[in-house]
């Protein structure tokens, strides 16, 4: 294959932290090292330079794609500005792929004037569709816009784009991949550098803080715990660094702490902003993981992470995390908002040595066959040679 300059676009990148932000810290190192030339387009974070390099790539912020600027200014009245950021960066990548990740919500300007832009220069446009949401933004962007091709992140995500009208034969599957070797290394110096850690029976809750992500039922499910485990402690790992759009971050996160003070259970929780190497070492250092999610989780990293580090867990029997985790194989499923059900899981887990290491170790094994970085690389540069 030929080597290519490809702009890939999106709303966030690390410090920012979440899903589409890691899968980026993956896919575009990879794509380096396979020789092609490689730019994001991305928001700007305070303390970051708007211009360097992050392992090859070339790295271009503006504040034009900074969603939580954006959710507080509004849109209008930006058109030219945002044509001429993207005509800079374009001149400055020269692309022959123009690679986006969900440009087909939140903004009508930013998604419309690229199509245009594409189109002008004659550069295919490949979507990759992280998420689906149920509004007409999402119906317009994903319908309306010319895109040569959309990947989607798992099954469920692909099913629910046809189901709105998408044609089946433009749409792709493909499954996040990660460094599997990178989690089985882990050195968990966590445990010096957090003392709260220390002899203590962690069930890691890899998740930002919000309803969403079920925090809440998880902090409804330790309550129960405890009684039997009074040595547990649930670990919520980042509250800050997130795009918050619907600007409902703060009200979730003071809603976790008043109902984690009100089940007087503040001594079994820790939350804290760790590194992505940290996360790594939390992984090694719990008995489990958990990510009962209230919404339709698309995919999620985590599940990942987590099998790779040889942890069973437990997820809600929603979107595309059934995919990943098989009841009984590598983990549970339960119900969305059961808390109780969830409880019952972690309690058998933390009962059951013998079996928490025989989930964990099938986990690792399905990990390392169908969830590589180099598998998803692999299918995402046969896209754009389809393309």
């Amino acid at each position: 294959m030929k080597r290519l300059r490809i702009a890939h676009i999106h709303w966030g990148f690390p410090p920012i932290i979440g899903g589409v932000e890691t899968h980026l810290t993956i896919l575009l190192p990879e794509l380096i090292k396979k020789g092609h030339k490689v730019g994001l387009l991305t928001g700007t974070v305070k303390g970051e330079k708007k211009q360097y390099k992050y392992k090859g790539i070339e790295i271009y912020r503006s504040p034009l794609f900074d969603l939580n600027w954006l959710a507080k200014r509004g849109l209008d009245g930006l058109e030219k500005k945002i044509s001429k950021t993207y005509n800079d960066f374009f001149d400055k990548i020269d692309p022959d792929i123009i690679h986006v990740h969900n440009m087909h919500y939140f903004s009508e300007p930013h998604t419309k004037i690229l199509e245009e832009m594409s189109l002008h220069r004659d550069i295919p446009l490949i979507l990759t569709a992280h998420n689906i949401w149920d509004d007409d933004t999402f119906l317009e962007l994903t319908l309306d816009i010319k895109w040569d091709r959309i990947i989607a992140v798992s099954e469920f995500v692909r099913r629910e784009l046809i189901g709105v009208g998408v044609p089946p034969e433009k749409v792709v599957t493909i499954h996040h991949g990660i460094d599997i070797q990178r989690f089985r290394k882990a050195k968990q110096n966590v445990l010096n550098k957090y003392p709260q850690l220390k002899d203590k029976r962690i069930i890691l809750h890899p998740a930002r803080m919000s309803l969403s992500k079920g925090c809440d039922v998880s902090v409804k499910a330790l309550r129960i715990i405890k009684e039997e485990f009074p040595n547990i402690l649930l670990v919520f790992t980042g509250t800050k660094n997130v795009i918050d759009w619907d600007t409902t971050k703060q009200k979730d996160i003071a809603y976790i702490f008043h109902l984690i003070k009100r089940l007087e259970v503040e001594d079994s929780v820790f939350a804290n902003v760790f590194s992505y190497e940290e996360i790594v070492d939390l992984y090694r250092v719990s008995e489990f993981s958990i990510y009962p999610s209230t919404s339709r989780e698309p995919f999620g990293l985590t599940m990942l992470e987590s099998l790779a580090s040889g942890k069973p867990m437990i997820v809600t029997k929603s979107g595309g995390m059934p995919e990943v985790i098989k009841d009984g194989v590598n983990g549970f499923l339960v119900e969305t908002k059961d808390y109780e059900q969830l409880a019952q899981r972690c309690l058998q887990l933390l009962r059951d040595e013998k079996l928490k290491k025989k989930l964990g170790e099938r986990g690792r094994k399905i990990a390392m066959e169908r969830f590589t970085k180099e598998r998803m690389v692999k299918d995402t540069l046969k896209v754009y040679e389809e393309t």
